[in-house]
């Protein structure tokens, strides 16, 4: 199967907001896991995903109250049990923050279990975000 992404929108409130009046870090947090999670959700049964690793989550540029955000996420690659999702937030077209997150497909005590998903990159830009996610 071929990555394919998901959206989340989010609009920022002034609750969401830092000290300095932008889009306060753990919220961004919060909707980025959130983003990879239904990525991964919607490959296998939601009570099965859970979290194990955020990987390289940057900032690349402030977010202030009243904009609207796009979160967008995609499975890019698989193991036995692992998901490793690639999420983006998104002002428009410019990039705001982007990073990965691995989850593991798990049993009802907790333990990793195979999932039997294979993920096959096709694009230009799916292929180098396997292979950049391959070294995590």
């Amino acid at each position: 199967m071929e990555p394919f992404s998901i959206k989340t929108y989010h609009l920022v409130k002034s609750e969401d907001l830092n000290h300095h009046g932008t889009l306060y870090a753990g919220r961004g947090a919060e909707w980025f896991v959130e983003a990879g999670f239904i990525a991964a959700a919607n490959l296998t049964k939601p009570e099965n995903v859970l979290c194990l690793n955020i990987h390289g989550m940057v900032f690349k540029s402030p977010v202030r109250k009243g904009e609207v955000i796009i979160y967008e996420g995609k499975i890019i690659l698989t193991g036995n049990s692992r998901l490793i999702a690639f999420v983006q937030a998104l002002r428009g077209e410019q990039t705001i923050l982007r990073g990965f997150i691995t989850f593991i497909h798990a049993d009802e005590q907790g333990k990793p279990k195979p999932h039997g998903i294979k993920i096959q990159a096709v694009s230009e830009q799916d292929i180098a975000l396997q292979a950049e996610a391959s070294k995590l």
